[in-house]
């Protein structure tokens, strides 16, 4: 006897219970069986991250505009109980309904899955799965084969399963009009082995949610397809890693400390000098082994010397959502709401400028006025960015929406320096583990500037706080305070620019005017 209840299947047999399954537990058991077993017996031990919330709010966006693409479509609904939903998708199939079925539910054998859209066709029923990527990824594979094995082996014959991705070359005409945002990539073919699969792979998950919890190590599986919200709890066991592992050396530290962990070597202090050929590679050796920051302060002199006073310093703040919201707009696109420009004369005297726009409309007219109005030529020279690609591609994508600014832009555009490259080559503290982001050089150069006092952390919390600000129920005080921790944050980019650029070079104090005392 199968009772279908709430989000699970529960089957009886002779008063025994076997757990129910569903697609999303199929694929953690496929990645980890101890993640499955946590899921179930241990969610308390869970440590979901930061951006859970907004990738579930990105799904669910995309989700609702595939569905208002078809408007005669009908709603499968979840309520009173996934019972019902059971029973009104096999009415609704029985009854012959001839247009698009969303959230159709079927179960077979205490799994119960809940197709996106289900569509009728001359030979069966097709299957879409709704996803907010660009593409196909090797994990949709296997959540498709999981739905079209339960949807075929609960009595309806499917002829066609395809993964329904964003189009990355869609462009928004008109707002609100998202025809032609997905594209169908059909990959019933594919998924032959993968069906053929689900009926064993039912069984082994069954036996690991019956059982005690398996004893799983640690490993590249806790990252991959998704990082795993019980990493943690799994490695508090572990050996402790070495104080410094040789896979922090960059680009290819995990390939190299996998080499040198076929000697018996897994920690930077083993390796002799000159063992490493990359000369970067040595680098980071010598200041790990000796504690002692690299710094080859007439290299950063060189580098920079060319780059005009008065120098400003630029940081953007973008949103990309999968749905353009704007006419213009791309998939993904980054759309700049924010930006601060600190910007400093040669004599060290230093005035911030800045733009930001939380309202919830287009900000790219006025961020590009603004940028204009403030980093003209007759106001600033170089333009200092780090990893200045993305500042560029920002301003030449206002450039492109803006005609009547574009020569002011592409001027701006064509100023712009990039900090990272000379940071990267003449600078490295070991404190650093392997990488040059702003965020990891900044603390081994002035500590008290870094960014764990702010409300606003990083790039992903100004995306959430941007979107919470920009809905309409968010209170004033509370889109006041958003508004006070994105300014502060953003800030904290360029002046930490700054302070970078002086202790590179040696040019003027640390604790310049407008900068703040630093030691």
């Amino acid at each position: 006897m199968d009772a279908v209840s709430g989000g699970s299947v529960v089957t009886l047999v002779r008063g025994a219970r076997r757990y129910g399954l569903s697609k999303s537990k199929i694929a953690a058991f496929e990645q980890c069986p101890r993640k499955l077993w946590l899921s179930k017996h241990r969610p308390e031990a869970a440590l979901v991250d930061d951006g859970a919330e907004a990738r579930f709010a990105t799904g669910h966006e995309v989700g609702e505009i595939a569905c208002g693409l078809w408007p005669t479509g009908v709603m499968v609904e979840a309520e009173p109980d996934l019972a019902a939903a059971v029973a009104r998708t096999r009415t609704l199939i029985d009854e012959g309904w001839s247009e698009p079925i969303f959230e159709a539910t079927f179960e077979h054998d205490g799994v119960l899955v809940r197709v996106d859209v289900l569509l009728p066709m001359r030979d069966g029923w097709a299957i879409a799965e709704v996803k907010s990527s660009a593409g196909v990824k090797d994990y949709h594979l296997g959540d498709l084969a999981t739905q079209a094995w339960v949807v075929a082996r609960s009595g309806t014959p499917v002829s066609s399963a395809c993964i329904r991705h964003i189009d990355s070359s869609f462009r928004l005409k008109r707002e609100g009009d998202y025809a032609g945002l997905f594209r169908d990539a059909e990959c019933l073919d594919l998924l032959a082995d993968l069906i053929a699969d689900r009926e064993a792979i039912v069984a082994r998950a069954r036996a690991v949610l019956a059982g005690d919890e398996p004893d799983v190590s640690t490993g590249e599986h806790c990252a991959r397809p998704f990082a795993c919200e019980f990493s943690s709890y799994c490695a508090r066991h572990d050996p402790p890693d070495p104080d410094w592992p040789i896979s922090l050396l960059p680009r290819t530290g995990r390939a190299i400390a996998a080499r040198w962990a076929e000697e018996g070597l897994f920690d930077l202090n083993d390796l002799k000098p000159g063992v490493l050929a990359n000369a970067v590679h040595e680098r980071v050796r010598e200041a790990t082994v000796t504690g002692e920051a690299y710094l080859d302060r007439q290299g950063a002199i060189e580098a920079t010397k060319g780059w005009a006073w008065p120098r400003a310093y630029l940081d953007f703040e973008t949103i990309g959502p999968a749905a353009p919201r704007w006419v213009g707009c791309r998939p993904f696109q980054q759309i700049p709401f924010q930006f601060s420009c600190h910007i400093e004369a040669e004599g060290g005297e230093i005035i911030h400028t800045g733009f930001l726009s939380i309202d919830g409309g287009d900000p790219r007219r006025a961020c590009a006025e603004a940028l204009v109005a403030q980093l003209g030529a007759e106001r600033c020279g170089a333009i200092i960015a780090y990893n200045a690609a993305f500042e560029r591609r920002c301003v030449r994508d206002l450039a492109e929406a803006f005609p009547d600014l574009a020569q002011a832009l592409i001027e701006i555009e064509a100023r712009i320096v990039d900090l990272l490259p000379v940071t990267r080559e003449v600078y490295y503290h070991r404190d650093q583990r392997g990488s040059w982001s702003i965020k990891a050089v900044l603390p081994t150069i002035a500590p008290d500037l870094a960014y764990d006092d702010l409300e606003v952390k990083d790039g992903g919390a100004a995306q959430q706080a941007w979107f919470e600000a920009a809905r309409a129920e968010t209170s004033n005080t509370r889109r006041d305070q958003l508004k006070a921790g994105l300014e502060t944050y953003c800030e904290r980019d360029t002046e930490a620019m700054i302070v970078l650029l002086r202790r590179l070079t040696g040019a003027g104090r640390v604790d310049g005017p407008g900068v703040g005392a630093r030691p």
